[in-house]
């Protein structure tokens, strides 16, 4: 296998549908939530739930990826690279089972048997009896991958969906290093993402500079849904993940980036009004009761406003100014990139990137594009070095208080 191929593998895996970063998509995204069509809302949440615009040809018939789950990919490998288990998607039967210990969670048998009832958020198997036995026959990925998690109701990556929550436990990098197609050196690249990191770029230029997978919810207002806001709507990022990294069916052209492929026929465009519909009304998670101190949070908002600096770009209703405009890299506090790799707005079309709306920031550390701050406390110490703001500690402390609120 050419080792683009495998880079393309990688991407692919990565983002699902979104992110990476990989969103939703089609046209205007400037609407409020009471103008959604319920029976668009629909289609679109089968969509990016179960749809893999066809990108089986990549998965089965190039990468045969079925054969690898099939071998070597049981239960508790596919819990411990970060894959998610809907329990919803379970017979009473089959729960029953698991909880006694009735079903093996380390053969890869029951993998299969968990594709065939659909129960592996992100990833569609199609399973028919070969000679008396469930065998994976073909495979694909959907836009849930990355953009789903589950509540751990169950167990930890067992239970009910939360559909546009990141999903931070899913190490892309190890499941694409489980192939035996892969040399120890190429392995060595996607074992450096970790968890909850992929690099939507790499399968293109081959710089490894792994970002963030974003949350997929919060997004009804916002027309720059990427960190550098490449397109002007939802669609274009859908499409450039779902064409080039999902190696789905359709086209995705972009000359800024040299980015040209075709890839029929086209499954991806009549399908994206409805995944978009379905992803704007995907609201940002409140942060858990309790999980704040509500007068400290008050006081960090003066902070926010005034001695943080906070909303002269996180600004308006939105806490965001990318509608408006972009910020070159030099106004950012996120570079350097670690470990040595180039400016990830260098990579992009943009060449610059957007200030990241803050609905829901409690729930998806780390933070900045690429992962370098782990906590909030962490974000605010980075702003009040980098900004020389000569925050107070207390000042800190409320601000992290507000952040947590949002």
């Amino acid at each position: 296998m050419r080792f683009g191929t495998v880079r393309a593998l990688g991407l692919a895996l990565t983002v699902g549908c979104g992110a990476i970063v990989a969103l939703a998509g089609c046209s205007d995204n400037g609407k409020n939530g009471a103008g959604l069509s319920p029976a668009l809302v629909a289609q679109g949440k089968d969509i990016f739930r179960f749809e893999t615009f066809g990108d089986e040809t990549f998965w089965t018939d190039t990468l045969r990826m079925h054969e690898v789950i099939e071998h070597a990919v049981d239960p508790t490998t596919a819990l411990a690279v970060g894959l998610k288990v809907d329990t919803d998607s379970l017979p009473p039967e089959v729960v029953a089972a698991i909880q006694s210990g009735a079903i093996s969670l380390t053969d890869p048998a029951t993998t299969v048997a968990l594709l065939k009832l659909n129960a592996v958020v992100g990833v569609k198997g199609t399973v028919q009896n070969v000679n008396g036995k469930d065998t994976l026959v073909r495979v694909g990925i959907t836009c849930a991958l990355c953009h789903s998690t589950v509540d751990n109701s169950f167990a930890h990556g067992i239970g009910k969906r939360l559909d546009g929550w990141p999903n931070r436990d899913l190490n892309v990098g190890a499941i694409i290093a489980l192939s035996l197609a892969l040399s120890s050196g190429q392995k060595a690249v996607y074992n450096s993402w970790g968890p909850g990191m992929y690099d939507p770029r790499f399968n293109f230029d081959g710089k490894n500079g792994p970002q963030v997978i974003p949350p997929a919810y919060g997004l009804i207002g916002i027309h720059r849904i990427t960190s550098t806001g490449d397109g002007t709507d939802v669609a274009y990022w859908n499409r450039y993940v779902g064409v080039t990294q999902m190696h789905g069916h359709g086209a995705f052209d972009e000359p800024r980036t040299g980015v040209h492929v075709n890839n029929p026929p086209d499954i991806i465009t009549p399908l994206l009004p409805a995944l978009q519909e379905y992803q704007l009304s995907l609201n940002a998670p409140a942060p858990p009761s309790g999980s704040f101190d509500a007068a400290a949070a008050a006081r960090g908002k003066l902070v926010f406003t005034g001695a943080g600096q906070c909303s002269t770009c996180h600004s308006g209703l939105l806490l965001t100014d990318a509608n408006i405009h972009l910020h070159a890299p030099s106004e950012v506090v996120s570079e350097p990139e670690p470990n040595g790799a180039p400016s990830y707005a260098s990579r992009s079309a943009t060449k610059m990137y957007r200030t990241a709306p803050l609905a829901g920031l409690w729930q998806h550390p780390p933070y900045f594009h690429n992962g370098t701050a782990s906590t909030l406390e962490a974000v605010v110490e980075t702003y009040d070095a980098r900004k020389a703001l000569n925050l107070s500690a207390q000042q800190k402390a409320d601000l992290v208080e507000y952040l947590k609120s949002l």
